[in-house]
């Protein structure tokens, strides 16, 4: 008799960059010794930006559309984010190309006894949906300190995160992951000396 398989886990990536943008880069990461891509559906991304608290009403759009923007959108993010952590020149044709794409209108609205500025899109695309992404990514290649863009001190790690402590001294994308491995691999090193 065959017993039951337990439900598969699923794994989401963790939102640990302390910028949308390098969240976004960080859908792709180490896991197990081996890259993986969280990403591998439509729905996948529609979750994604839910957790980052990002609008996700979708419009009707062909399979794998909403995927390959995300994925095209992270890779010019990633390109970007190391030719200008690097000092090298960034080209930023493609970024621009993808928030022409985003046409929106900006309107004051009441909420809750405050005023807040809100911005409405025209839902005529996939990309719509990832320009809060897209500003967050010109807005950090523009105004960002890139000696606060970090990659995690882990060797195996790929995450990167902005280093908003108050001392800049932060080493790891998370201390309950990476640091935490560290701290132990320390401790076992000093008890076999």
């Amino acid at each position: 008799m065959n017993s039951p398989r337990p439900p598969a886990v699923l794994i989401e990536p963790m939102l640990i960059g302390d910028h949308a943008a390098l969240d976004l880069l960080n859908t792709v990461a180490q896991v197990d010794g081996a890259p993986r891509d969280f990403l591998q559906s439509d729905a996948d991304v529609l979750r994604w930006l839910d957790r980052m608290g990002l609008p996700a009403d979708a419009p009707a759009f062909t399979p794998h559309a909403l995927l390959d923007a995300t994925r095209t959108l992270r890779e010019t993010v990633r390109t970007l984010v190391a030719q200008r952590k690097a000092g090298k020149n960034v080209d930023v044709a493609a970024l621009n190309a993808f928030l022409a794409r985003g046409h929106y209108a900006v309107q004051v609205v009441a909420d809750e006894g405050g005023w807040r500025v809100e911005r409405r899109t025209e839902q005529r695309c996939v990309e719509h949906l990832l320009m809060p992404l897209a500003e967050a990514a010109a807005e950090l290649l523009a105004n960002g300190d890139f000696n606060l863009v970090r990659k995690c001190e882990q060797s195996d790690c790929t995450k990167c995160f902005y280093d908003r402590t108050k001392s800049h001294r932060r080493r790891w994308c998370s201390m309950a992951t990476c640091g935490n491995r560290h701290k132990v691999a320390n401790f076992r090193k000093r008890q076999q000396g």
